[in-house]
């Protein structure tokens, strides 16, 4: 379940799942001043709360799967055709499990490694604060310590942000402690 936060100016109004965000932000008004950002990536979200209370709940809260048949697809498995040249496919011929549990198994550990859970968490906060902090000053130099993994200089540049930006800011940044 994905998790969202709303900001009211520069305010932290809500954070917690889609339902209980879409709710607060309805019970806040003024919706002008409201921005709501995805936690995994840092986009902006924008919620539909019209309606009742139930109808905003209805309309984020997650509905369980339906059954499917038997088979692969209650996996999301989909085939698609992959171009590879020969010494490729001798290569994956030769794997045990054959060449789609390998290719399953080197994309899993790529999305895993470090160098793109940093980058996804640095494209996350920049996103944010593009948003919601660039007109801020520091935007800038913030956005090179960011990229350049300086939390110091992170933290220095941020340091006249109003708090609930600067700490979600860096919470997303998930840069490395010195």
């Amino acid at each position: 379940m994905s998790t969202c936060t709303a900001f009211k100016g520069n305010t932290l109004l809500a954070a917690g799942s889609q339902a209980e965000v879409a709710l607060a932000i309805k019970k806040a008004g003024d919706l002008h001043a409201i921005l709501a950002f995805d936690d995994a990536t840092g986009k902006v979200i924008d919620f539909n709360v019209r309606g009742t209370d139930a109808d905003v709940l209805a309309r984020y809260t997650p509905r369980p799967e339906a059954a499917r048949g038997p088979g692969r697809p209650k996996l999301g498995v989909v085939a698609r055709e992959v171009t590879l040249l020969p010494r490729h496919w001798e290569w994956l011929a030769a794997q045990p499990g054959g060449a789609s549990v390998v290719l399953r198994r080197l994309i899993d550990q790529e999305r895993r490694s470090a160098k793109q859970h940093r980058r996804t968490a640095q494209e996350a906060a920049y996103k944010f604060m593009s948003a919601i902090a660039g007109d801020l000053p520091g935007f800038e130099e913030a956005s090179r310590a960011l990229f350049a993994d300086n939390r110091s200089g992170f933290e220095d540049e941020t340091a006249k942000w109003p708090a609930d930006i600067r700490a979600y800011a860096l919470n997303l940044a998930q840069l490395p402690t010195s």
